[in-house]
Order: structure tokens, then C-alpha cells, then sequence
């Protein structure tokens, strides 16, 4: 082969896409369609209550059209990621919602799923015998919160999907993945540079985000050939220009043009980008390590507490001045009132927007607005201490008389009645860390079966 192209649906599987961009992909005739389905962007939470980042319908939308038009090309499709975290729950939901669309499409796939489950006891050899690596400004796990955790996942490299292209699957559904995994897999079993694979794979792996006006909600088509790789937009409203691409592959990375994934570390100090047409990118010069030691990140999520929330706004400028002092003391007058509750079982957390709300103590601007909008934001121990202590703070910030106040009315105006939002179980990661193996196949079992229409099936044996 001395090209392989891979299409692209969109940025995270459930985002969505233009059906007419997705044909002319299609048109095109693609070697494999491959997409990402998870990210813990959103933070621990997915992984943690094993719930999916977007809804099933979503998922289902996207998916009828990639299964149908990889069945009619005859082309493998590669979900990375599945159900947004990864774990088992996810991959399972993803198979459910899969397994409807075959058999109201009558299709038929060879199927792999790929397991990234990581069990409890291996994990804790690994803490006892110190080859657990935290990464940068993650804390050190301990057995306490390794016994609490109840979803564990590994991030998996292109090796075990190249097994499962190898043992002939059309359809490849696999757990927790490094994002360009499910993009660079084919092309590097197919013999293509690794470099340029793993580089094409991280921009793909956004969808269009990498074209002007960039979205992750649109298609996009990378042409990987022996020295370069060609990137092109499929909606007529976008184009992939220089700076486009070369911005997204600075995109989600800690360094500037070191990436590191599973067994690899991809140099891109090299690279070169040139406008191949007034539409496309040609990109040159990605060059890639192999580490002796090949490691996998895992990652692993516990429920801490419960939350509950209130949306207000506030307009009187006499209390926007004294916001701070106004915090505070609402904070000592619910512990004041519920001091047979130690404070350790709960926190009261604001979010100010238009007052450092989105960057905190980090903001380098002191301008105010002349508006704020407030979150008081109640972190406990049970759902029914969160629900006590937000309402506590809702009722005293709405009622506290400060200074100048001139008059007693309420001083919030609240987004929603009723006011206080259940928000439920609070997560966090307790694994975000590193691990050497042997075997980058080793933590991630493969299992083959084929998905057919059983309606189908019936008919033909009668």
C-alpha cells in the first residue's frame, strides 16, 4: 500500500457529524474508520459512577451510520475508549447500544472487544513492592483509597487492536485507550511509519478541530503516506490550513513537541508543515522513540462525598464590594449554628463568575463586573448534610445584612426554583499513575465473537 487513508467521524464518539460530510469520507473510500469515544477531561466522575459522557441516543446517532458505512465498504472500524471512561460498564453499554443497530440494520461484523479493566490485587502488588509511579502533582496511593476504588482501567497502546486486525476483526471496541491508538493501529500493522502514524492519529483524534473554524462536532480524512501525512477537512465550510494544524498538534500537551503515550515518545521539533492545497495540510518530519522500559498509565476513581448546589446572581455594587468578607462570615455563621457537626465532614466552596470564577487566585485581571454570578457549592459526607449545609448557606448569604445595605429585601437572585440542586456522589481520581511492564498486551484480554442479525440467521435456517 503506499497510502492508507482513515476517517475520522468527530472529535469523541456521541459528539455528532453532518451525515454529508461523513459521505463524502465515504466517497472517498478510507482503509478504516477509527474514533475515539472517552477522554477524563471531565474528570473523574465517568469513571467513577460508570456512566458515559454523552447520552445513548447520541452515541446511537453517530453509530448507525459508521457501522453502516464501514459493513458496505468492507473496512474495519476501531472505537477507542469506549463509553466515554473505558471500564468495563462502558464497554459493555457501548455493546448493548452496538448490538441494537445490527439487528435492526441486518448487519454483520467479526467483533473484538479489548478489556483495560486492571484488577484491585494487581494494583496492590504493585503498591507493595513500590512500582507505582505517580504522575506529576498526583499524590502517592494508599491501601485505603486502592480498598475504596471501584472502577481501575489502563490505558492501552495500538498493540493489542494490531491482534485484533490481525485475527481478522471488522469491528474493534476497545476499553480505556490512548487517543491516537485507535488511528495509528492500522497504519503501523500495515507497516507505515510509526511517527507519522502516532502524529496523525493525535490530530484526528479531535475530529475537525484541527481545520478553520475548528469544531470536534464535524469529519475529517487523513492520507498517511511513506514520508508524510495529508490532512483534509470533509465539509466545504472548513479548511485545514498551516497554522490550523500545526496549533492542534500543540493541543493537550504538557511540552511543546514531546508527546508521550504507551511505549512511545513522539519528537515533532522536526516537523513541517506545508499548505498542500488551499484546503490541506501536508505535515513531514515526525520522528518517534521506543523507551526499554514500555509503561501504561492507569487510572482509577472513588467516591469521597456528596454535593449540592445553588445558581444565584448578585447586582447590588455595595455587596459585589464586599463579596469576600460577606464569604467568610456566611461561612462562620453556618459552622456557629451547626457546631455539633464537625467541620471536617463538610466544606462550603463558592464560585464567583465575574470575579475570578474561572482562573481563581490565578487571574491576572482585577476588573469587576458590575453583575456576579455565584455557586455556593456544599461538599459532605452523606447527600442529606450536603442538602443541610447549602441550604444553611443559600438562607444566610440571602438574608446577611451588610454594611451600607439599604434595604431588607433578599440579596440573591436565584436561577431556579426550587433553588438547591441535588447534585449526588463526588468523585475523585485516586489513580493517576504509572506502571512498567513486560508486555504492553498483558493488562488488556481480547475476546472475539461475531454480531449478526439473528432475525436474519433465523429465516436462513428455516
Amino acid at each position: 500500500m503506499i497510502e492508507i487513508k482513515i476517517l475520522s467521524p468527530c472529535g469523541i464518539l456521541g459528539y455528532g457529524f453532518p451525515k454529508e460530510s461523513f459521505q463524502r469520507g465515504l466517497e472517498k473510500k478510507p482503509d478504516v474508520i477509527a474514533v475515539d469515544a472517552g477522554s477524563t477531561d471531565a474528570g473523574p466522575h465517568k469513571l467513577g459512577a460508570g456512566v458515559g459522557i454523552v447520552s445513548k441516543r447520541a452515541v446511537k446517532k453517530d453509530l448507525e451510520l459508521i457501522l453502516a458505512g464501514g459493513f458496505d465498504l468492507k473496512i474495519p472500524i476501531i472505537i477507542g475508549s469506549a463509553g466515554g471512561a473505558g471500564a468495563k460498564k462502558h464497554v459493555e453499554w457501548t455493546m448493548e447500544i452496538i448490538e441494537e443497530i445490527i439487528q435492526e440494520k441486518k448487519l454483520f461484523f467479526k467483533t473484538a472487544v479489548i478489556h483495560a479493566d486492571i484488577e484491585k490485587e494487581y494494583v496492590r502488588n504493585r503498591l507493595e513492592t513500590n512500582n507505582l509511579f505517580p504522575m506529576k502533582f498526583v499524590p502517592q496511593l494508599t491501601e485505603n483509597d486502592l480498598e475504596k476504588t471501584n472502577n481501575i482501567v489502563g490505558q492501552m497502546g495500538v498493540e493489542p487492536i494490531i491482534e485484533a486486525l490481525e485475527n481478522g476483526a471488522q469491528l474493534i471496541v476497545a476499553g480505556r485507550a490512548y487517543d491516537p491508538s485507535a488511528f495509528a493501529a492500522y497504519p503501523i500493522l500495515k507497516g507505515f511509519d510509526p511517527a507519522l502514524a502516532y502524529h496523525l492519529g493525535k490530530i484526528l483524534e479531535c475530529g475537525a478541530l484541527c481545520a478553520e473554524p475548528g469544531t470536534t462536532k464535524d469529519c475529517i480524512i487523513g492520507h498517511l503516506r511513506k514520508d508524510h501525512f495529508i490532512v483534509e477537512a470533509l465539509n466545504p465550510i472548513r479548511k485545514c490550513y498551516t497554522t490550523s494544524v500545526a496549533g492542534h498538534t500543540l493541543y493537550e500537551k504538557d511540552h511543546p513537541y514531546i508527546l508521550h503515550g504507551p511505549g512511545i515518545k513522539l519528537d515533532l521539533s522536526e516537523c513541517k508543515f506545508e499548505q498542500y492545497s488551499d484546503s490541506t495540510v501536508k505535515v513531514s518530519g515526525s520522528e518517534i522513540e521506543f523507551p526499554k522500559q514500555y509503561t501504561i498509565k492507569l487510572e482509577g476513581a472513588v467516591k469521597v462525598a456528596y454535593r449540592t448546589l445553588v445558581i444565584a446572581g448578585i447586582r447590588d455594587p455595595i455587596m459585589i464590594e464586599n463579596i469576600e468578607d460577606i464569604k467568610e462570615e456566611v461561612i462562620n455563621q453556618v459552622q456557629n449554628y451547626f457546631d455539633e457537626i464537625p467541620t471536617d465532614e463538610y466544606q462550603i466552596i463558592y464560585h464567583v463568575y465575574g470575579k475570578n470564577g474561572v482562573m481563581g487566585i490565578r487571574e491576572p485581571s482585577k476588573q469587576i463586573s458590575h453583575e456576579l454570578g455565584i455557586v455556593i457549592e456544599a461538599i459532605a459526607s452523606t447527600q442529606e448534610l450536603a442538602n443541610t449545609i447549602c441550604s444553611a448557606a443559600r438562607s444566610t448569604m440571602l438574608h446577611y445584612g451588610y454594611e451600607g445595605r439599604k434595604s431588607t429585601a433578599g440579596n440573591l437572585a436565584f436561577l431556579y426554583s426550587p433553588s438547591d440542586i441535588e447534585f449526588g456522589p463526588v468523585y475523585k481520581f485516586t489513580l493517576y499513575h504509572l506502571i512498567n511492564v513486560d508486555d504492553p498486551k498483558e493488562l488488556f484480554p481480547i475476546e472475539y465473537f461475531d454480531l449478526f442479525n439473528k432475525e436474519e440467521l433465523k429465516n436462513d435456517s428455516n
